[in-house]
């Protein structure tokens, strides 16, 4: 606490004893019954620290609830600020590699009127997902390269303190920067060994499944509180054949 916090703490904690005393004094002034009079400061006295210990909790759940809220609302920016800069792209770029990509657009084809319970199929549904991954559908290189781009990026992100309270995001973000690392690490990826693709197959597969957990409940959090953000998620994710801005009429 702030000195100046602590001084204007003292300050209201002194006048509210003053006005107290103010106030029981002008009471034995009219009605001279200072038996009574204490009888009942004893009986409120008594149940002051109950008194005390109800408020305090209330207020430190009230406290708690609100900084709950707070960080919550900082994570979600984060975690926005991920999927506009390389987050969607990813989605994007590593579905084709999916064997059940068909599937996988049909499951997760968010629409606007989506409801809570088709977010919690959705999400159990990208939970679950066992896939191949055939890394010779993909650009290797074009996907080495956007992700040494965005490498500070990512590495700006994991320094939030914000972070610490967000796990599952904290894990998705370790999965794409190893995967960039271990695409970065090799002098070609043109000529892999089958145990060498398969080692890329299942770092692709981690970072690919943590992004659609993470995606989902973003979007989830969009539709709630940012609709008009939601509207543009909906036009433009990778899961439907032909995604565009334009607002069709």
């Amino acid at each position: 606490m702030k000195r100046s916090d602590r001084r204007w703490l003292a300050l209201l904690a002194g006048a509210l004893v003053v006005v107290s005393a103010i106030l029981y004094a002008i009471h034995f002034a009219f009605f001279r019954e200072a038996h009574t009079m204490f009888f009942y400061l004893m009986q409120d006295l008594s149940f002051l620290p109950l008194e005390v210990l109800i408020v305090g909790l209330l207020i430190e759940r009230l406290i708690s609830l609100r900084e709950k809220r707070s960080l919550q609302h900082k994570l979600n920016m984060v975690i926005g600020a991920f999927y506009s800069e390389l987050g969607t792209h990813l989605l994007a770029e590593l579905l084709p590699t999916m064997s059940a990509a068909a599937e996988i657009k049909e499951r997760l084809h968010v629409v606007a009127s989506w409801k809570k319970d088709d977010f919690a199929r959705a999400s159990q549904y990208a939970r679950t997902l066992k896939c191949e991954v055939d890394l010779t559908r993909i650009d290797r290189e074009a996907l080495r390269a956007h992700l040494l781009e965005k490498r500070q990026f990512v590495l700006r992100l994991l320094e939030n303190p914000n972070l610490m309270e967000h796990e599952r995001f904290t894990d998705l973000l370790w999965a794409v920067l190893h995967l960039e690392e271990e695409l970065e690490a090799r002098v070609s990826l043109a000529e892999l060994s089958p145990a060498d693709e398969a080692h890329l197959e299942v770092d692709m597969r981690r970072a690919y499944n943590a992004l659609l957990a993470d995606w989902l409940k973003y979007v989830e959090h969009l539709k709630a509180d940012y609709p008009y953000l939601f509207s543009l998620v909906v036009r433009m994710h990778p899961f439907q054949d032909a995604p565009s801005a334009i607002v069709a009429g």
